[in-house]
C-alpha cells in the first residue's frame, strides 16, 4: 500500500510537471501572438482559442443576474461559441498558435458566417465576464476613464442615459458598446447586431471595446423577462470599472 501510494505520487508530480511546462510553452505562445497584434497589457489581453474559466462563482453577481442563467449562460451558450469557432479554424486553415482571435475579427470579411458568428460570439463573452464583477454600491468609473466619459458626453449620467439608450433600442439580439476611437481620440457608443462586434471589418460601428453589453435575451430572460430595460438598470452596479479603464489606457497608448 505504501509503495502504491509513493509510485502514485511520484506519477502524478510527474504529470503536473509536464502540464506545467506545456502551460509555459502556451503562454509563451499566447504572449508573442498578443506582441504581434499589438493587444498585450493587463487591460487588453489577447483572446484565447480557447474558453477561459468563469473569473468567480455563478451566483456572485446575484441578485442582478441569477446563477442559473450565469451557468447557462457560460456552459452552454458561450461554450458553443468556443467550440463552433475551433471548427472553423480548423475547416478553415486557420493557424491558431500565431494568429489571435482580434487578427481574426479585423479581416473577418475574408472567412465564413460560421467564423463570423462564432469568433464574435466568443470574443464578446470572453471580453463581458471580465467586464462583470459583485455588485458595489455607487458603482462608478474613475481615474482616465471617468474624466473622458465627462468630457465625450458631459457628465456620467448622460453617458449611461445614451448607453442604455444603445442597449434598449438594438433590435433583436445583439450588444451595445463603448469603443475608443484611437482617430478623433473620443469615447463613442453604438451597438451590433447579433455577435458582431466594433473589431470586425465589415462593422460600420468601429473602435477598441472599452465596455460591452450583451443584450441577447438568453443573458437576461430568465429573471427579467422581456423587461430587457431592467437589465440594463441592474447591470450598472455590476460593472467593473477598473477593468474598463485598464482597457481604455490599454486603447490609447
Amino acid at each position: 500500500m505504501k509503495k502504491d501510494f509513493f509510485n502514485g505520487r511520484r506519477t502524478f508530480l510527474k504529470n503536473a510537471g509536464k502540464a506545467a511546462l506545456a502551460m509555459g510553452f502556451t503562454n509563451m505562445a499566447v504572449a508573442a501572438v498578443a506582441q504581434k497584434s499589438g493587444y498585450i497589457s493587463a487591460g487588453n489581453p489577447v483572446t484565447g482559442w480557447q474558453q477561459s474559466p468563469m473569473p468567480y462563482a455563478y451566483n456572485a453577481l446575484e441578485p442582478v443576474i441569477d446563477a442559473t442563467t450565469m451557468e447557462i449562460h457560460y456552459s452552454k451558450h458561450a461554450s458553443a461559441y468556443a467550440k463552433n469557432m475551433a471548427e472553423a479554424a480548423r475547416n478553415e486553415n486557420v493557424a491558431t498558435q500565431n494568429t489571435s482571435v482580434e487578427d481574426i475579427l479585423s479581416g473577418i470579411s475574408k472567412y465564413s458566417v460560421k467564423m463570423r458568428n462564432n469568433t464574435g460570439g466568443h470574443y464578446n463573452h470572453e471580453l463581458f465576464w471580465q467586464l462583470l464583477r459583485p455588485a458595489q454600491a455607487g458603482n462608478h468609473p474613475k481615474g482616465t476613464l471617468e474624466a473622458a466619459i465627462i468630457r465625450d458626453f458631459n457628465s456620467f449620467e448622460a453617458f449611461q442615459k445614451a448607453f442604455a439608450n444603445a442597449a434598449t433600442t438594438r433590435f433583436g439580439s445583439g450588444w451595445a458598446w463603448l469603443v475608443y476611437s484611437k482617430s478623433n481620440n473620443k469615447l463613442v457608443i453604438g451597438s451590433t447586431p447579433n455577435q458582431d462586434n466594433p473589431l470586425m471589418d465589415i462593422s460600420e460601428y468601429k473602435g477598441a471595446p472599452v465596455l460591452g453589453l450583451d443584450v441577447w435575451e438568453h443573458a437576461y430572460y430568465l429573471k427579467y423577462q422581456n423587461k430587457r430595460a431592467d437589465y440594463i438598470n441592474g447591470w450598472w452596479s455590476i460593472v467593473n470599472w477598473d477593468y474598463a479603464q485598464k482597457r481604455f489606457e490599454s486603447a490609447r497608448s
